[in-house]
């Protein structure tokens, strides 16, 4: 008998574009949260006094 050698790389192509893939959707992910939180931080972050318009 002969031994079979894989020389199909679709396989392994397969599943480095998977895991690339899926580090790139992570990578995303955790970028818009960043850009979520720090949105969101800056909306409740109380006004400065020397900002306010002056009143009488």
């Amino acid at each position: 008998m002969t031994k079979k050698t894989d020389k199909n790389l679709t396989g392994k192509a397969a599943l480095a574009g998977a895991a690339i893939g899926s580090a790139a959707v992570a990578a995303a992910l955790l970028y818009a949260s960043r850009r979520r939180d720090k949105a969101a931080a800056e909306k409740l972050a109380p006004p400065h006094p020397e900002d306010s318009p002056e009143t009488d």
